[in-house]
């Protein structure tokens, strides 16, 4: 039975990962950049009354440009999540539970969605502009990837879980169920365990600008992460019924 070459496989997810890239950037100047607006005026009021704790220059870049700038990020973020996920799939596919590629992608999309984007907002949420201290960036950001890589390292070891039990005299929902508790306990420790790093808030950070802003964020990821597995998914899929071609050369 003919496969599809790696290269092919590769060209799939970075179209892919267009289609992702075009979906969060669209979540993004739609339901982001308004709470980032928002922020700005508050911390365009806090200069101008002297509270922000540092001399306010004049910024280098103007915001359509800023905003362009962080348009084009999302694309090219996009497209790395998708060349990752495609390693990861040709890896991992005989990990996958699953009766075709589609819902195989399905579920690995899904499974860095939570990796890479839910269980980060949950242990450390994102800040509008205004919140946080710059001087602890480094720090932040090392315990944000060290938590990523973790949480990773749990879910591979709930996916080789549940290929060790094939074996066991139950049927296959009783493994899923298994592993996908292993996967829980395991988050739920991280999330109990790994330092996070505290962000002291201003007081004149609206609350309701600040859970905004993290859920917004959130959906934006939602977002491409929804496309990127779908689209994947449907490339990797034989456009005719018994088309016998298998969606991915054995490179794991």
């Amino acid at each position: 039975m003919s496969t599809y070459p790696f290269g092919a496989v590769l060209g799939r997810s970075l179209l892919a990962g267009t289609a992702a890239g075009v979906a969060g950037a669209l979540a993004a100047l739609l339901i982001v950049e308004p709470q980032i607006e928002s922020a700005l005026v508050v911390e365009e009021a806090r200069a101008a009354t002297g509270t922000a704790g540092h001399s306010h220059d004049e910024e280098l870049v103007g915001r359509a440009m800023q905003v362009f700038g962080g348009l084009v990020a999302t694309v090219a973020v996009a497209l790395c999540l998708a060349l990752i996920v495609a390693v990861v799939f040709a890896a991992t596919r005989h990990l996958l539970p699953g009766r075709d590629d589609f819902r195989r992608v399905g579920l690995l999309a899904g499974l860095g969605f939570v990796v890479v984007a839910l269980l980060p907002a949950i242990h450390f949420p994102a800040n509008p502009p205004g919140v946080g201290d710059p001087d602890t960036v480094n720090q932040r950001t090392g315990q944000y990837l060290s938590f990523i890589i973790a949480a990773a390292a749990v879910t591979w070891l709930a996916l080789l879980a549940h290929r060790r039990l094939a074996g066991w005299a139950r049927p296959a929902p009783y493994r899923t169920v298994v592993a996908a508790a292993l996967a829980v306990v395991g988050y739920a420790l991280l999330l109990a365990l790994w330092p996070a790093s505290g962000v002291d808030v201003p007081a004149d950070i609206p609350a309701a600008l600040l859970w905004e802003f993290r859920l917004a964020s959130l959906a934006q990821l939602a977002a491409m992460w929804t496309v990127l597995g779908v689209v994947f998914g449907l490339l990797l899929t034989p456009a005719r019924t018994g088309d016998r071609r298998a969606t991915l050369a054995d490179v794991a």
